[in-house]
């Protein structure tokens, strides 16, 4: 019925007509790469659907075992560090895409995208060295799914995957908590200043190696307040007040501060670049200071794990310290183990990469870097309300 009304209304209105050719055209001759771009994702634990669980690691850099997934989206712990999804599933699913595959898993169909992300894993190749698939390794991996869709699919069509393709980065966190703050020896030979300065400059490396392969499209998960994470919280001085490990926050804010002004430089430095970026430290910090605001009612405590605010790293019991406690209700929470956000925030936040507000993500969003609003198919137009005028 609505392809009629746009039939009869092009008697009315010559441009919906001429649209209705170009999109019945587009349409007939479209290949499905051409209809939304795949999904290549780099980073760790906030992002990691499984890749260590191929690996040799230990309990604290796996989410393969109960509770983790609790909430049944998935028929059995999958390795995500979360009670359910992580945010690159309902980007996907927002960009018309199935579950991104873990790199590792076996027979992983690439053309659609892959992940390689690994909990624990750094920008930096020192972070959690031997017990994580670092930045690096990811990048290398790259290369051979790379290789693979050349040799499937010839050089052009691969070509135009790696072109059309949306690169997620969500990685830096491991970088300050274990490689920084945890380590005495990088922080004598190192200043903050310094330091932040080197996981930029490798970040931005790995960015411009991704575009001299063909990449284009990148989106990026900034670095949330970590000295307000379960785990960081309960080793600050101000914790009986309920204060964050400020030393932590502030390296977060440098990070960003730094992204952010590496990225407006390549936008002006690379032919073609474009990117999302997120403001992922303001979002979630209002959200752990104002609870109530989103839904939620404890913006502070873990869900699953021990101690003062269930900052201890028990989730699981298969860690060190084996005690752990689950929370009721994980949808109250924002915070579901010691260093890692629920199924809930995960969605709130994609959907503000997605289609948000300014002040979440720019200067593109996700819906603008997957979506090519100037290519409409027949079934665009048909569902567009304006059809009807």
């Amino acid at each position: 019925m609505a392809i009629i009304r746009l039939i009869n209304s092009c008697s009315n209105n010559l441009i919906i007509c001429v649209l209705l050719l170009l999109s019945i055209s587009y349409g007939a001759f479209c290949s499905p790469l051409d209809i939304t771009s795949p999904f290549f994702i780099f980073g760790d634990s906030t992002v990691d659907p499984g890749n260590n669980n191929f690996i040799e690691t230990i309990a604290e850099y796996r989410a393969d075992y109960q509770p983790y997934g609790q909430n049944r989206f998935f028929e059995t712990p999958t390795g995500r560090f979360s009670d359910g999804r992580i945010i690159v599933d309902f980007i996907a699913e927002y960009a018309k895409l199935p579950i991104i595959p873990p790199f590792l898993q076996p027979s992983a169909d690439y053309i659609k995208g892959v992940n390689f992300a690994s909990g624990g894993a750094g920008v930096l190749s020192g972070t959690n060295q031997g017990l994580v698939i670092d930045l690096q390794t990811q990048l290398k991996s790259f290369e051979k799914v790379q290789k693979s869709l050349i040799e499937k699919l010839g050089d052009e069509e691969a070509n135009k995957v790696i072109k059309e393709a949306v690169y997620f980065f969500s990685i830096g966190s491991n970088d300050y908590m274990a490689g920084y703050l945890g380590n005495p020896k990088i922080r004598q030979r190192y200043n903050p200043e310094q330091y932040v300065g080197m996981v930029i400059g490798n970040l931005t490396e790995a960015v411009q190696v991704l575009y001299r392969k063909g990449g284009r499209k990148f989106g990026f998960l900034s670095l949330s307040p970590l000295g307000c994470l379960p785990a960081l919280r309960a080793l600050s001085p101000e914790a009986n007040e309920g204060g964050c490990f400020e030393e932590a926050c502030a390296l977060a804010l440098a990070h960003n501060n730094a992204l952010s002004s590496v990225l407006r430089s390549l936008e002006y430095m690379l032919k073609g670049f474009k990117y999302c970026n997120s403001n992922f430290y303001d979002w979630l910090h209002d959200r752990i200071n104002n609870p109530t605001k989103y839904g939620f009612k404890d913006g502070v405590k873990a869900c699953c794990g021990t101690g003062p605010y269930g900052g201890i790293y028990t989730c699981g019991g298969r860690k060190k310290i084996t005690e752990y406690q689950l929370c009721d209700n994980v949808d109250d929470h924002v915070w579901w183990d010691s260093f890692h956000a629920t199924e809930r925030i995960h969605e709130q936040f994609a959907m503000a990469l997605w289609n948000g507000p300014t002040s979440s993500a720019g200067p593109y969003s996700l819906q603008d870097l997957f979506f090519d609003k100037t290519q409409l198919t027949i079934a665009d137009v048909v569902d567009d309300p304006r059809a009807d005028l």
